[in-house]
Formats: C-alpha cells, sequence, structure tokens
C-alpha cells in the first residue's frame, strides 16, 4: 500500500471513531517527531506491538479485502518484562470490507460489534494439519451457545460479541455500513498464530511516497524507534 493511501485511511479512522464516542490512548497521535524526542519508557509500545496496523493483505483491494486495527493493550509470549496475558485491540471495517479466512493455534479471542452496522461472520472448524471441516461447529454469543451450520453466516448487532477458540476457522465483514469492533483476546502474537487459508501477507510492503503522519506498528524498525 501507499503510505499516502494509509495516511488518508488514518484521518478518515480517527474522525470514525471520535463520532462513535470511542476514544484512543495519547500514542495513536504521536507523530514521528513525537517518537523521536521519546525513550526506553515506550519500550513496551514498540515490543508488544501496539499502535495502528492498516492492511490489504497484499491484495491491493484494501476496500473490499482490508482492514484497520489498533492494538490497545498486549503483552509478549514468554517476556516477562510484560507480563500480561491479554490483549484488547480497536478494529474497524468499511460496509462490505471482508477480512480474509484464518485462525489462530493459539489465541483465544473475543469479537465485539461495538458500534455501527452488522458484523458478519462464516465459521468452519480446521484442524492442526490445515484442514476444513464441513461438521456444525457450536460457538459462545455473550454466553449463550450457539450451534450453526459450516459457513453459515452469523449476524452480530451492535453490542453483541462472539468467542472464538483456536482452530475456528472465520471471516467477517461489515453490513449495512461500517463497524466499530473490538477484540479481547489471550496475547496477540501476528508472526507465528495466524493461519491463512490461501496464505496471505499479514504485514505487506509500504511504498513511500509521502511521511507518515502515525506510524504503523511495524514501522518502529523500519523508522529506527528504539533501535
Amino acid at each position: 500500500m501507499k503510505r499516502s493511501e494509509i495516511n488518508q485511511i488514518i484521518v478518515e479512522v480517527k474522525d470514525f471513531v471520535k463520532a462513535h464516542n470511542f476514544t484512543l490512548p495519547p500514542f495513536a497521535f504521536w507523530t514521528l517527531e513525537d517518537w523521536r524526542a521519546r525513550g526506553e519508557e515506550c519500550r513496551e509500545i514498540v515490543d508488544a506491538g501496539l499502535g495502528w496496523d492498516v492492511i490489504d493483505f497484499g491484495l491491493g483491494k484494501f476496500d473490499e479485502i482490508g482492514l484497520v486495527l489498533f492494538t490497545i493493550r498486549n503483552g509478549v509470549w514468554d517476556d516477562k518484562r510484560y507480563p500480561k496475558p491479554y490483549c484488547e485491540k480497536a478494529l474497524i471495517a468499511r460496509e462490505n470490507q471482508l477480512t480474509p479466512d484464518h485462525h489462530h493455534r493459539l489465541k483465544t479471542e473475543d469479537i465485539i460489534n461495538r458500534s455501527g452496522a452488522t458484523l458478519c461472520l462464516k465459521l468452519q472448524q480446521a484442524t492442526p494439519d490445515g484442514r476444513l471441516l464441513d461438521d456444525p461447529v457450536s460457538v459462545s454469543i455473550d454466553g449463550e451457545v450457539c450451534e450453526f451450520s459450516a459457513n453459515e453466516t452469523v449476524s452480530l448487532q451492535p453490542g453483541q460479541s462472539i468467542c472464538l477458540v483456536p482452530y475456528l476457522h472465520h471471516r467477517f465483514w461489515a453490513e449495512g455500513g461500517p463497524v466499530l469492533m473490538g477484540e479481547v483476546s489471550a496475547v496477540n502474537d501476528d508472526v507465528g498464530d495466524n493461519v491463512f487459508i490461501p496464505d496471505m501477507t499479514r504485514f505487506p510492503e509500504t511504498i513511500e511516497d509521502e511521511p507518515p503522519i502515525h506510524l504503523l506498528c511495524n514501522d518502529y524498525k523500519r523508522f529506527g524507534i528504539l533501535q
């Protein structure tokens, strides 16, 4: 993705989040100059991968297949400096914008429709060797056990949430308008815990056609933050 496109998306998302009365933490608004004025006191933000994440999965079709995430808090596996066993994210999906088929090997997560339109998901059970089953799936929606056929559309209205356990394969999208989602989960590891079928790029290359207004979580090393 071009940096100019990422910048514009972040501007729009900041307005959207504000309009839905959700407030991001102060570091969401730091510029590159703000980052360079800071030191080791911000090490956790860098090491835990907190901050902005704008992805098109390397497909170049962000409006159709893409997502904006902001990781608010997170731990780091096997690092005693960061003992948090949990993660929280804000996720923003445009209308009909798909987050493609994937599951996690370790992470259990609640996906919450916090505000906006309808959040739709399709679910399918995966196996450790990468097979997808056609068996019915059983999930908890706000503490209520619900059963669905494989790939049946599950619709969540604002305020509803669904618990996705490891190897529960899923895709999701916003229907009827954009959606502000929350994710509350175990520690998030985007490098080793995501399984996309078919395989996709989690952190696509950024084409630097203009300076960043805010750094992405995968920009810190590129711009020499706390190196």
